[in-house]
């Protein structure tokens, strides 16, 4: 009988576990409340709130694990599934992930360098927090930030009320703004027994807090693969980890240090699909099942390039050579993420020339090469 794997949400991370999954002979089921979700038009979907007592029993009897596709939904859940059965990753990652001041507790407690902060429980703690960081900051709502939503630019003291009420005037923390040379992003792979493996660093740009473009492997990046691989380990471990972790990064000169972690597949690690040996989607799911974690080598160089707002020509983009297009399923909406597609070669100049020339056709911007024609040195 087929394994049946339950999962937390239905939108395109979701879509593409099961995608990765269905070769191996698995069955989804998806809880999302969105009636036309990405995984629900490729798997079977229960359409309603993820903290819905009977949907989740039913979730729960219909599956032999459970899994979640993001961390905004409900630890509760995850906690009450897991009374039934394994869910992966464990929900205290949930826990962590959901909440920027547990989140950069554990950083601390593990040694992890991270931007200095201070806490703000309410609009009379800002002039305090101010004075902690004394400098140009970010005003982060605690709880459940993501893509730049509820963050506010503060650049003097008496931006700070504005600020506050922008996110909604919630509980957050006043983050340092770290002069970084380029941003970063790990992904390992934990099984249950507690072994591990790490996929290249990969380099990511983004314009208005949404994720444009990753390069993968990152450029430059040998000397910095250990660290980043050490700091993700050092996470997994302490949060008992089954899955894939990604933790992204600021690099300030030659360290490193941790931005946030995401308890799931993650958009900077799209370009797995078609440039590693295995995919972060099926690396999770091997690593939840229990069984032998596949290679997380890169077939070569990648440009990962994100679908926003507007559906692109499909026939255009796979005229260019070196282009494997992913779509979502999704309706056009402005700054809605729609799909992705993954330029994949052996030599960096070829890869950088279709990127930029997919990336014209649908007038986005990427980055300048930095060695000539290429993003990465010959």
């Amino acid at each position: 009988m087929p394994i049946r794997v339950g999962c937390l949400g239905g939108g395109q991370l979701g879509r593409m576990l099961a995608l990765a999954g269905y070769p191996l002979g698995l069955r989804f089921t998806f809880l999302d409340p969105g009636e036309d979700s990405s995984a629900g038009q490729v798997a079977q979907q229960l359409v309603g709130d993820y903290d819905d007592p009977l949907l989740l029993q039913r979730l729960g009897e219909t599956s032999d694990l459970v899994t979640f596709e993001f961390e905004s939904v409900p630890e509760a859940s995850a906690t009450l599934l897991e009374a039934r059965g394994p869910v992966f990753p464990p929900p205290i990652a949930l826990r962590v992930g959901q909440d920027r001041v547990l989140e950069k507790q554990l950083f601390a407690r593990l040694g992890i360098a991270s931007a200095s902060y201070a806490v703000v429980g309410g609009a009379e703690d800002l002039p305090g927090a101010w004075t902690a960081v004394a400098s140009a900051s970010r005003l982060k709502s605690r709880r459940l930030g993501y893509d730049g939503h509820g963050q506010f630019r503060v650049t003097e003291p008496r931006e700070l009320e504005r600020g506050w009420a922008e996110i909604g005037g919630v509980a957050a923390i006043l983050e340092q703004e770290v002069p970084f040379d380029r941003e970063l992003s790990i992904i390992g792979v934990r099984s249950g027994e507690g072994d591990t493996t790490f996929y290249p660093l990969t380099e990511n740009h983004h314009l208005d807090a949404v994720l444009r473009c990753s390069l993968a492997p990152a450029p430059d990046s040998a000397g910095l693969q250990g660290q980043a691989e050490l700091i993700c380990a050092r996470l997994m471990d302490a949060l008992d980890y089954r899955g894939v972790l990604a933790v992204e990064l600021f690099q300030v000169g030659e360290e490193l240090l941790a931005n946030e972690i995401a308890p799931r597949v993650h958009n900077s690690g799209h370009w797995t699909q078609d440039g590693a040996v295995t995919s972060q989607f099926e690396s999770h799911l091997r690593a939840g099942l229990g069984w032998p974690m596949g290679s997380t080598q890169a077939l070569g160089k990648s440009v990962m390039i994100n679908v926003l707002g507007r559906l692109p020509d499909p026939a255009g983009l796979l005229a260019i050579p070196g282009v494997h297009l992913h779509l979502y399923g999704k309706a056009e909406r402005p700054g809605r993420k729609l799909g992705h597609l993954n330029v994949v070669g052996d030599d960096g100049s070829q890869v950088t020339s279709s990127a930029l020339e997919a990336a014209t056709l649908m007038g986005v911007k990427l980055p300048t090469p930095r060695y000539g024609d290429s993003f990465w040195p010959n």
